[in-house]
């Protein structure tokens, strides 16, 4: 039977409702694919080939010269922060009025703490953010590559001289800035609060209060740590905050005191009563906050909802009144912290013994009207 013939393609048998023809019927039809000039096409990719790879190659070089290198040596030093420095998993907890002995974590220390070395990471932290720059690693390279008497030209002094006259006036700078990060921390560290305890009002330094003391803050002072307000000297149960140094914002904001507590006759019956304060994680929303106030020992038990309006943030300023809060967060744990940023390096180029003193920006161009 004729394989072209149409009839014969009717009677071929289908499968799955489709019907199947025989692929040898239209290799008649299929055009010639491997012409010569097909070869010679094949011939020139083979030859393109290695062009391309080298290119690869080339690109590869390029990126690491340009900065492929800083970026491995920052992914590098991150991994073995991340490796000693383990985050830990913040969560929810519940804090007791006026007992900290309850808290089943330890949180951290109510410490401010803006210093960026210590003595055994000063010079070397010094050292790596200076040359983390290409344009001062390479002057390093090329003054060290002095020594070697066959790459020698002219004198070592005109490439350590400008190098370490650099280096000098980086170190004594930062020392500088050391120091003043250092009396800062010390002077607010060492501020003086009334804690209220069974005994009475008992004076403790910023740094020393923990989680779920009851503090006493006057007026025109510090709020040390995030705590949730309690009771007020205020006959209204509210007072006003200055929050200039957490946000910018120069109005002040209203805070309601716990109902529960500023109910209460007296400062010591906050010791008299079962309460605890349920808040959620640490985070670094200043605007927002969830929580819970319980007081077990009425019957029924008394449950009232906290929200931002609660609050008292660390590095704010009481503006009326004298407020009474119990801790929630402290040291690293307060928005104030959470949102504060690390501080930049200044950093000093050196460049064929000229200084570019500059604060982590490029070296600065000269346009050709300028040169003339």
């Amino acid at each position: 039977m004729d394989r072209d013939d149409p009839a014969s393609r009717l009677e071929q048998p289908v499968l799955g409702g489709y019907q199947v023809e025989d692929e040898s019927s239209h290799l008649d039809e299929m055009p010639l694919m491997m012409s010569e000039e097909g070869f010679e096409n094949d011939e020139s990719d083979y030859h393109t080939l290695p062009r391309a790879r080298i290119s690869q190659r080339r690109r590869g070089l390029e990126w690491f010269i340009c900065g492929g290198w800083k970026f491995l040596c920052t992914s590098c030093s991150d991994w073995l922060i991340n490796i000693c420095r383990r985050k830990k998993d913040l969560k929810a907890r519940t804090v007791w009025l006026g007992c900290p002995e309850k808290c089943e974590e330890k949180y951290p220390k109510n410490a401010i703490k803006n210093q960026k070395y210590n003595i055994f990471t000063f010079i070397p932290g010094v050292l790596y953010e200076q040359f983390k720059f290409f344009l001062n690693l390479y002057f390093l390279v090329v003054s060290c590559s002095q020594f070697v008497p066959a790459l020698k030209i002219g004198y070592l002094y005109t490439y350590w001289a400008p190098l370490g006259f650099v280096l000098t006036v980086t170190v004594v700078r930062e020392a500088v800035d050391e120091f003043r990060r250092y009396k800062r921390d010390k002077e607010m560290n060492s501020q003086l609060y009334s804690k209220l305890t069974v005994r009475g009002k008992v004076q403790v330094k910023s740094s020393d209060i923990q989680v779920g003391d009851l503090i006493i803050v006057e007026k025109n002072q510090r709020i040390p740590s995030d705590m949730v307000f309690l009771r007020t000297s205020e006959k209204t149960g509210s007072c006003f905050i200055r929050t200039d140094q957490l946000d910018g914002e120069t109005d002040w904001k209203l805070k309601v005191a716990v109902s529960c507590t500023q109910r209460l006759p007296a400062l010591g019956d906050l010791f008299s009563i079962n309460a605890y304060v349920y808040a959620q994680k640490p985070q670094l929303d200043i605007h927002s906050f969830e929580g819970t106030f319980t007081r077990e020992d009425s019957d029924p038990a008394v449950h009232e909802s906290l929200s931002i309006e609660n609050t008292l943030w660390a590095s704010t300023v009481v503006a009326s009144g004298t407020v009474i809060g119990v801790v929630i967060y402290t040291g690293k744990e307060t928005r104030s912290v959470m949102n504060t940023s690390n501080p930049k390096n200044k950093v000093s180029y050196s460049c064929s013994g000229i200084c570019f003193p500059l604060y982590n920006a490029p070296l600065p161009s000269f346009s050709s009207k300028q040169s003339k």
